[in-house]
């Protein structure tokens, strides 16, 4: 097969010009070291404008018929959109167990709530409070004003946001019974599969609104003066794109936008030290919170503030249900899974299509040579968790051309495939991934899973009690592979919880 070279961005001589002014523009100092990534990104928009290189791309930014709509455009091709309904379950768990509970009680006496999610991509987040919030105050709903604020940067992701029509791929944490509460399912479309399989029911809708907004608007010179509004803002994993200065300038414009009493949550990773300066971080499981300091700090049972030398916070991706799961009762284990000393091929069934070769596009090689397999994983995700997913299941399978035998490539195929309606393919591309690693957790679940939505119920108990087995076997606060960083005792109890439910 012909090897595709990548550009390389040193070889166009406009390129550190354009990079220089799009890092001045946007803000987005997350590019500053990751030249092949921004360049990738840039050559669709070169190609999408019929330019050549980064010096006639700088001219069209900077004309005046087409530059506004292309700067924007820009902005939502280097935005990174990964969003997912519930993603980081353990914030959305604050948010049911202690925030939204406590915003609820301290704003009874004028019954609204304010909520702004900035950075909100194509609409989970803020749809996910949306459905949140029906949850917590039941029948008193009706009696309340809630308004949920959606913001982002993009209009790509705020049409989306504002149709609510979402794939499964964008609904891969929630089990099947809550994505019947909360999605209707939308009639098979004509030709290509549709990404947005599943529509938001209006009920949720209606809760929010969406604006599109740059978060360095905040701290330019002229910004408006803050006014403190929001009873909860949600920033979450935007200000990884800033330089730390910028950082902090606008998490201290988000802090004063907050009310008394007020919180804020931003990404894992992206807390400061220098945030104390007008902020308090308030510890609850599995996160960490923020209020303002005037508030004083905030003393929950069992709960505790921690000192910022020892806050030291690590990338955590969501577990697998919202719904948090009883202790673990004791139970027997299922029959082991048995381990061969080497993967046994792949069985004839799966057929030609899934292995023979096919054209491997571009952004998959790079210097007339494969990238190393990780890589072209994270590539994989990216383009899933933009909404790319036809794409994203394309390219797996053009990287299966090149290694068949990637257990890790076979079982996103098969998530893939299943988030864009193709089950049979979806099953068969699992299986594959289990046969070539029978210990792979994860491809025993969704395959769980997935046979349990077409009811075979059997078979789905067995891929369940498997996924079971083989994460209790590994330490309880041990990552998951290609778990999405859920722990092995999250997915043991999810996979029992799962099969629990199956009638």
């Amino acid at each position: 097969m012909r090897r595709i070279a990548r550009r390389n961005p040193h070889d166009d001589p406009g390129y550190a010009a354009l990079k220089a002014q799009i890092i001045a523009r946007t803000g987005h100092h997350y590019y500053v070291d990751k030249d092949d990534l921004l360049f990738d990104r840039l050559c669709r928009r070169f190609k999408a404008c019929g330019v050549p290189d980064s010096a006639a791309y700088l001219a069209y930014l900077h004309e005046r018929s087409t530059g506004a709509a292309e700067w924007a455009a820009l902005e939502a091709e280097i935005t990174i959109g990964e969003t997912f309904f519930f993603r980081y379950a353990e914030q959305f768990e604050a948010l049911r167990d202690t925030i939204l509970p406590g915003l609820i009680a301290e704003r009874q006496p004028e019954l609204a709530l304010k909520i702004w999610s900035a950075g909100c991509s194509t609409g989970a987040e803020p749809y996910s409070l949306a459905i949140l919030l029906h949850e917590l105050l039941g029948a008193a709903l009706p009696d309340w004003h809630v308004a949920i604020t959606g913001t982002d940067i993009s209009h790509a992701a705020l049409a989306t946001a504002r149709a609510a029509e979402y794939g499964r791929w964008a609904m891969r944490t929630l089990p099947p019974e809550e994505r019947q509460r909360y999605f209707l399912r939308l009639p098979a479309a004509p030709g290509p599969a549709r990404e947005g399989t599943y529509s938001l029911r209006p009920e949720y809708r209606r809760m929010v609104r969406f604006e599109r907004q740059n978060l360095m608007s905040l701290v330019e010179a002229g910004a408006p003066a803050a006014v403190a509004e929001y009873d909860l803002i949600l920033c979450r994993n935007v200000l990884i794109y800033f330089h730390a200065d910028t950082v902090a300038a606008i998490v201290r414009a988000l802090a004063r936008r907050l009310r008394p009493g007020g919180w804020l949550l931003i990404g894992h990773a992206e807390p400061n030290p220098a945030f104390a300066g007008w902020l308090t971080p308030v510890n609850l499981p599995g996160t960490v919170a923020y209020r303002r300091r005037e508030d004083g700090p905030v003393l929950l049972p069992g709960l505790s503030l921690p000192p910022w030398s020892q806050f030291q916070p690590g990338p955590v991706r969501p577990p697998l249900l919202l719904d948090p799961v009883p202790p673990p009762v004791p139970a027997p284990m299922p029959p082991a899974v048995p381990v061969p000393a080497h993967p046994p091929a792949l069985p004839a069934q799966l057929g030609p299509d899934l292995t023979a070769p096919i054209r491997v596009p571009p952004d998959l090689v790079g210097d007339a040579l494969p990238l190393p397999p990780d890589e072209i994983l994270a590539r994989i995700r990216a383009l899933a968790d933009a909404g790319e997913t036809a794409e994203a299941w394309r390219s797996t399978r053009a990287a299966l051309s090149e290694t068949p035998t990637d257990a890790r490539l076979r079982f996103y195929e098969g998530l893939l495939a299943r988030s864009l309606g193709r089950d049979a393919e979806a099953e068969r591309s699992l299986r594959a991934a289990l046969y070539l690693d029978r210990t792979f957790v994860m491809a025993h679940y969704h395959l769980g899973l997935l046979l349990a939505s077409v009811g075979r119920l059997p078979a789905a108990r067995r891929a369940l009690d498997n996924a079971a087995g083989l994460a209790q076997a590994l330490l309880p606060e041990s990552p998951v592979p290609e778990g999405d960083g859920a722990k092995a005792r999250q997915v043991a109890e999810s996979a029992r919880l799962a099969r629990a439910g199956l009638s």
